[in-house]
């Protein structure tokens, strides 16, 4: 009896000799059965619906517990941001609950998905870009045939709200005069002109190619954010730009605005549109907003845009000034930079930051590594896992958010942890299969000579001389996240990119930097965080293994 449990000691010792002392070289052997070459490719494919369900039913949750609140969308430009909050704070006192805001979703198609998915209610648009870009019309529409094509889509228009907001084209007044342009058939002649056009107008069926079929113009445009199109321009980096006519920076930088001699943009009256149970849903919030209608002219427009643009007030402010009916200072309620990073927001896109890093991180890792486990001695399942993984990284940010948003029908958390987590997918997933090819065969073999079956020698020798090279993806992984998370704000699901958004809109740089310092702050804690943790196993390594050579040094000889 002694002799055995003296046996079963030394095996259960050798078995932990081998997990702390064993040096990671080699290359691991094949092991896996036939499951691995079929089962990891399987579980690729099923990630992404299994990611969307269960996201889904999160999101419809939070949905079922605010389908009580009314909720307002905006486009990603400054009167967008600013009507959204006229619309919240008109809407406030008649419903039981605050109007949530959700701003700078993007272009036109991404907030139109979002109205008709049932993510917002209501949000302003304009005439010309309902007929011509959502309806699809090349003639121009009245309010009643607009109505009439919506309400198939559970859609409806209302609330002409006083002002028409064009688009033009425009260029520095001095190169104007000195080429003689006025008009913009003018422009047809001049064809080393530099154009810089923002994307949505490069590819509105209102935009470049009818206006450059109309007029004949033979430049080539470059993509450039509307928000900084104007900095571009007053630098000489660029010579033509389109804007909106109520731009405030227009007269600041003393721009000539081309006329349009053939008739070419349609009116672009600002109204509401929205979906047909609003009304119903919200009777008295709706009321209140009808009251808005021809409540703001192109003149309380510019000087509402001219006072967030060019003097820094926040949205709500100049939204509540307006509604108040009292003339105000312009620069008034404009905060520095320090107001900018340490505003009342900061908290909120904090949690929000950390909520969509985290969980994508964590669903990341549980689909990753048991993957990485099952192909990683499997040469060919090996390659394609890991050649899908790698296609996904390839995919740019916000092509990948568009599919999800037309694959889910939602905008917000959803679709944009699903990205997070296909995005931490490779290194996790590289990382694995790295960390246990380097396992050295012998101790394996070892392993098994000493009675541990698979499963054991993976949950004590593999795993356990992997963790250093699969916490380096992990590491990588959450790094990527905390970077990306920033584009989920232009589909309205929080984090520090609200800030950055904005600022883009705004051209404020300060924003930027206010939405740009907190996230490399995130990630440098990140970092720090891992670090320490290697620290602290690398001493714990050190402080055991010097405890097993005292163990198993010869007792000195006291004479």
């Amino acid at each position: 009896m002694g002799r055995r449990r003296d046996r079963r000691i030394g095996l259960r010792r050798d078995r932990r000799m081998l997990a702390r002392n064993a040096a990671p070289e080699g290359r691991r052997g094949p092991r896996a059965g036939r499951l691995a070459s079929w089962l990891p490719m399987l579980l690729m494919l099923l990630l992404m619906p299994i990611l969307i369900m269960a996201a889904g039913a999160a999101q419809a949750a939070a949905d079922a517990r605010d389908a009580g609140t009314l909720h307002i969308g905006s486009k990603r430009f400054t009167e967008s941001y600013i009507l959204a909050e006229i619309l919240a704070q008109t809407a406030a006192p008649a419903t039981r609950e605050a109007p949530r805001v959700l701003q700078g979703l993007g272009n036109t198609a991404i907030v139109f998905e979002a109205l008709r998915a049932g993510s917002i209610d209501v949000y302003a648009e304009y005439v010309g870009t309902i007929a011509q870009e959502i309806l699809k019309s090349q003639q121009t529409l009245t309010l009643p045939q607009m109505r009439e094509r919506l309400a198939p889509l559970g859609l409806g228009v209302d609330v002409p709200l006083g002002f028409n907001d064009g688009y033009a084209l425009t260029m520095r007044k001095a190169d104007a005069a000195r080429l003689g342009i006025r008009k913009l058939s003018d422009l047809a002649v001049h064809p080393q002109l530099r154009f810089g056009l923002s994307n949505e107008f490069i590819g509105r069926a209102d935009g470049w190619r009818g206006l450059a079929a109309s007029y004949g113009l033979p430049q080539s445009p470059t993509g450039l954010d509307h928000g900084l199109a104007y900095d571009a321009l007053a630098q000489g980096r660029t010579d033509v730009i389109d804007i909106y006519t109520t731009d405030a920076k227009i007269e600041a930088l003393d721009l000539l605005v081309l006329v349009d001699d053939r008739n070419y943009f349609p009116r672009y009256d600002a109204v509401l549109l929205h979906r047909l149970d609003v009304p119903q849903r919200f009777p008295g919030a709706w009321a209140a907003i009808g009251k808005l209608a021809g409540s703001i002219d192109e003149t309380e427009m510019i000087r509402m845009n001219a006072r967030a643009e060019l003097h820094g007030v926040p949205f709500d402010r100049i939204a509540r000034d307006h509604l108040g009916g009292q003339p105000v200072d312009a620069a008034s309620g404009a905060s520095g930079f320090l107001a900018k990073l340490f505003g009342p927001d900061l908290l909120r896109l904090t949690l929000q930051h950390l909520l969509l890093v985290g969980v994508s991180v964590l669903v990341a890792c549980a689909v990753a590594i048991p993957t990485g486990v099952a192909v990683a001695a499997n040469p060919r399942a090996r390659t394609l896992v890991l050649g899908v993984a790698s296609l996904l990284q390839t995919v740019p940010s916000l092509a990948m958010l568009a599919v999800l948003i037309s694959m889910t029908g939602r905008i917000g958390v959803l679709p944009a942890l699903v990205a997070l987590t296909l995005y931490a997918l490779l290194p996790i997933l590289r990382n694995t299969c790295t960390g246990l090819a380097e396992v050295p065969p012998g101790l394996r073999s070892a392993a098994l000579g000493l009675g541990l079956t698979t499963g054991q020698s993976l949950r004590l020798i593999d795993l356990p001389l992997a963790r250093p090279t699969i916490l380096s993806g992990i590491r990588t992984a959450t790094s990527i996240a905390i970077g990306t998370a920033t584009i989920a704000a232009f589909i309205g699901a929080g984090g520090y990119g609200e800030r950055i958004v904005t600022g883009l809109a705004l051209n404020d740089h300060g924003l930027l930097m206010a939405g740009a310092l907190p996230a490399a702050a995130l990630a440098l804690a990140s970092e720090l965080g891992f670090e320490a943790a290697a620290w602290r196993r690398r001493r714990r390594l050190a402080l055991t293994s010097a405890q097993d050579a005292s163990a198993m040094s010869p007792p000195r000889r006291v004479r």
